[in-house]
This record gives structure tokens, C-alpha cells and sequence, in this order.
């Protein structure tokens, strides 16, 4: 008959005497079965530690030497093991001989035979603990303009003037937008189950609206224009008007990106001579020199270019954002296009003057 002899151990003498216990166990006599007065009365098994650390302070407990390791064997901790692995992640698989265009479990594990894994599993409790998840892509897009850092200096320098000279100088970064008579999809509330908020349209034709907009990038003023389509004509109009809301300011530099119309021969007559350093990106076949019907206004505005392909730079992209999302997504004005076309109107009026909640919804308020 098997006898269980209990013995309470204090934290003074825990160390001393389960370690005579093991020895007793292992040279084929009776085991011990301890606990600690600190610690809560939980039956240990054989061959298990009196006591986590964490329950008292006073004890102590190492790992036992042929536990797995935490990390991949020549990482010493996770930071480093988890850039290994992200660095064979965001290379593609058919570089180490891989057919597919994605990695899967199955091709990571048969490509670090250094982590000394053996299940799908295995790996995958291990890319959690790297802090590495499997996650949904999203549409990206770099710069390819060689000018890149250059004109973001620029931009930069001729937004701190206009920071330190704002009776001088302002700065404004510009944009176009187009949207529809018909009402574009979005998440909206509805009932459980398989209905769907409606995106309510009509049988007419989908009629474009094009607005133009100029965002100060000091105080949060923005100065817009909606017109069925932005030509020359009307884009020469539009700096009228910015000119026309900054009567006082010597310099006004506008931030804009490379569509061609900007510097059309056209629009540039009606504008100052510009200091731009580099050359404007128009078509081969256009005109050198401004029409006969140019309007020559010597107008204070420089435009900046911004870098091609890099819609980050303009903050009136999220001032686009935010209206669409008020205003153009699930409209209910699919037959009511002067409707419409107020509604878009008094959304920018709330602009018209300084707004700094404007200004920190696209980022631009200074740290």
C-alpha cells in the first residue's frame, strides 16, 4: 500500500527541503507532496516546483533545462527573432522557390528550417508570440518623382514663411474634385439580418459636378468653387476668387499636384512670373507661349508643385474625405440636382472662415 506523507513548508526552508524530497523520490522511496503557508493550497504532482515565483517573493525557480525555448534558438529575444522572420516575410515566395504569391504557414515552415519547427501549429504559436499577424492588405502607391525630397523641402520652407509672415504671405495647398449626381456606397446602420442600408438612385443620367478647393494651411480657410468642369477658363476664375479672399498679402503660394491644366501657357499668363525651379510636366503638343485670349492679371499666387503620385502630401484630400463622408455617400438627391449641389456648398461654407477643428482633422496643426 502506497503512503502520502504532507509536509508545510515555510518560504525560509522551502529550497532546503523539496530538494531532499526530490532526492528521496529519485532514489525510489516515498515522494513529498509541499506547499507553501504563502501560497495557495494547490496538491503539486511529481517532479513539479513547490511554488510559481510569482506567488512569492521570497522563492525562486528556474526553467528547466529541456524546455523549449521562447525564440528561435540563435535569437536571444524577440525583437530580434521577430525582424528575421519580417525580413523572409516581405520578400516575395518565389524568391526561395515558392509558386505561390502569398506566404502560407506550410511555405514559411519549409523555408526557416532555422526556427526547428515541426507543425503548422508549432509556427503559428510562435508568430504570435513575434507579435506577427495575419492581416488584410491595402492599396499602396510611392512616389516615383526623382525630385521627391527636394520638393518637399520647398513645400516645407514656403510654409514656414508663411507661418512667420502671415501678413505677408499665406500658404494654400489646392485640389479638384469630382463627384456624382448618383450617390455612392457606404456603411450606414440597418436591422440584423439580410437587409441593407439603400443607396436610393435614379433613372437620369449620372451627372458630374466638379469642385475646386484651396485650403489654408495656417489658420484652416478654405476658399472653393463648384462648376460643371474646370477648363482653363474657369481655373483662372477660381485664382481670381483666392485673390479676391487674400486682398492684402503679397505672396501667395499654392501647393497644388501635376495636372497639366495648372500649367497650361493660359493659366500662367494670368498669374505673377513664377520663381518654380523646375520644369512644368505638360504635354509635348501644347503651346509654349499663352493664346490671344489669355488674360494677362498678374496675379500674386506661385505654384508649387507638389511631387508626383503622392496624394499624401495634399491635406484637401481628407477634406475630400470628409465630405463625402457627411455629405456624398447614400445622398438621397439622385433627382434633385440644385439640391444637391447646396448641400456640398453649405458643408464647405462652415470653412469660410479660420477653423482650426479643420485643420487638426487633416493633420496640419503644428506639435
Amino acid at each position: 500500500m502506497r503512503v502520502t506523507t504532507m509536509i508545510v513548508l515555510t518560504c525560509g526552508n522551502a529550497r532546503q527541503l523539496f530538494s531532499k524530497s526530490l532526492r528521496v523520490h529519485r532514489d525510489g522511496k516515498w515522494p513529498y507532496t509541499g506547499y507553501s503557508k504563502h501560497a495557495p493550497r494547490a496538491r503539486s504532482t511529481i517532479g513539479s516546483t513547490v511554488m510559481k515565483g510569482q506567488e512569492c517573493q521570497d522563492c525562486s525557480y528556474s526553467k528547466d533545462a529541456g524546455a523549449s525555448p521562447l525564440f528561435p534558438p540563435q535569437h536571444p529575444d524577440a525583437p530580434s527573432a521577430s525582424q528575421e522572420m519580417l525580413s523572409v516575410l516581405h520578400r516575395a515566395p518565389a524568391l526561395f522557390g515558392h509558386t505561390q504569391t502569398r506566404w502560407k504557414l506550410q511555405t514559411l515552415l519549409q523555408t526557416c528550417s532555422w526556427l526547428q519547427l515541426h507543425t503548422l501549429g508549432g509556427l503559428s504559436q510562435l508568430l504570435k508570440r513575434l507579435g506577427i499577424s495575419y492581416k488584410r492588405g491595402r492599396a499602396h502607391l510611392h512616389s516615383p518623382d526623382v525630385l521627391y525630397e527636394e520638393k518637399v523641402r520647398l513645400v516645407n520652407s514656403c510654409l514656414a514663411r508663411a507661418r512667420n509672415e502671415p501678413q505677408r504671405v499665406c500658404f494654400l495647398f489646392q485640389d479638384e474634385i469630382t463627384y456624382y449626381l448618383q450617390p455612392t456606397l457606404a456603411c450606414a446602420y440597418e436591422a440584423r439580418g439580410h437587409d441593407q442600408p439603400l443607396a436610393e438612385r435614379s433613372y437620369g443620367r449620372d451627372t458630374p459636378f466638379r469642385v475646386a478647393g484651396a485650403l489654408n494651411a495656417v489658420t484652416g480657410q478654405v476658399t472653393w468653387m463648384q462648376q460643371g468642369k474646370f477648363d482653363r477658363r474657369n481655373l483662372v476664375r477660381f485664382y481670381q476668387t483666392i485673390r479676391e479672399q487674400y486682398p492684402q498679402v503679397e505672396t501667395i503660394y499654392l501647393a497644388q499636384d501635376n495636372w497639366p491644366v495648372h500649367f497650361h501657357p493660359d493659366v500662367l499668363a494670368a498669374l505673377e512670373p513664377q520663381t518654380y525651379p523646375w520644369p512644368w510636366l505638360v504635354p509635348g503638343n501644347w503651346p509654349r507661349e499663352p493664346g490671344p485670349q489669355a488674360k494677362r492679371l498678374n496675379l500674386p499666387i506661385q505654384i508649387i508643385c507638389l511631387p508626383t503620385y503622392a496624394p499624401w502630401l495634399n491635406p484637401v484630400e481628407k477634406l475630400w474625405r470628409w465630405l463625402k463622408q457627411d455629405v456624398l455617400h447614400l445622398h438621397g438627391s439622385s433627382t434633385e440636382r440644385a439640391a444637391l449641389r447646396a448641400r456640398v456648398d453649405a458643408f464647405l461654407d462652415q470653412f469660410r472662415a479660420d477653423s482650426k477643428p479643420l485643420l487638426r482633422y487633416v493633420g496640419m496643426l503644428p506639435d
